[in-house]
């Protein structure tokens, strides 16, 4: 079973570049961030023929995740739980029914900028949050995969310039901190796991030149429970769709499970 997160940076704007991948890379299961778009206008046309059936949790104009799946799913689920007043649409699960079950989670975890200050706040009580069901999926006992864009550059080897990141909300310590108690509860960094050599990216801005210079940041992860880890085989980033044309700022990362 092959899986990969994706935040997409708009549904609209990579209606080209998104299933020129999919055909590419063949993944049987993608987890997609940003799509930018309400439910009842996501453009299912452009992946007629795929195979994929589409699970969507929308919203206009910003954030949005989805599920895309060549294999059957269950028990879809919108929204994390934890306060009902949020609306910003962040959270997907479902079961994607393989040679075995796999629970996958597909997050768009907030940006939290500027930090200090109110979404700043956010960002950690919605961390907190997903600690919380972090550790209700794990008491499952099942293969749980929970895959996104975390906003999160776990450590100062994740970017290509630590230090032009020091108060920026996505490596403070205290958003480093809450990424540790999620990780710390029994979970797995998939990508780390098999390549804790540097120089490893999944984002590069658009502005200043990032993408030629190589100045990247790795935001994007995939955490597996114990049952899951223990089915990876293989892992990797598909950095080269950064450079095509009218490329999102992210780049697909995936992993191979014996699923």
């Amino acid at each position: 079973m092959k899986l990969a997160t994706f935040n997409i940076n708009g549904i609209k704007a990579r209606a080209e570049a998104l299933p020129a991948w999919l055909k590419e890379a063949e993944p049987d299961v993608v987890v997609l961030q940003e799509i930018k778009s309400v439910d009842e206008a996501f453009p299912h046309e452009i992946f007629d023929g795929l195979g994929y059936r589409i699970e969507t949790h929308g919203q206009k104009s910003f954030n949005g995740v989805a599920i895309l799946s060549r294999l059957p799913l269950e028990d879809v689920t919108r929204g994390l739980p934890g306060d009902e007043s949020d609306e910003q649409a962040r959270w997907i699960e479902a079961t994607v029914v393989g040679r075995r079950a796999v629970r996958i989670c597909g997050l768009y975890l907030p940006n939290g900028n500027p930090a200090p200050g109110p979404k700043f706040n956010y960002k950690l009580a919605w961390m907190e949050r997903m600690r919380a069901r972090a550790a209700a999926l794990l008491r499952t006992e099942e293969p749980v995969v929970m895959a996104g864009d975390y906003n999160i550059i776990p450590l100062d080897a994740d970017a290509a310039k630590p230090e032009a990141w020091r108060e920026d909300a996505l490596a403070r310590p205290e958003s480093r901190a809450a990424f540790r108690r999620i990780v710390n509860l029994g979970f797995t960094d998939a990508l780390r796991t098999q390549h804790p050599e540097p120089g490893l990216y999944t984002f590069w801005d658009y502005q200043a030149g990032a993408w030629a210079r190589n100045n990247g940041i790795r935001i994007d992860h995939l955490l597996l429970s114990p049952q899951a880890a223990d089915l990876l085989r293989d892992s990797g980033i598909d950095k080269e769709v950064r450079g095509r044309d009218k490329p999102s700022d992210h780049v697909p990362v995936w992993i191979e499970l014996d699923a």
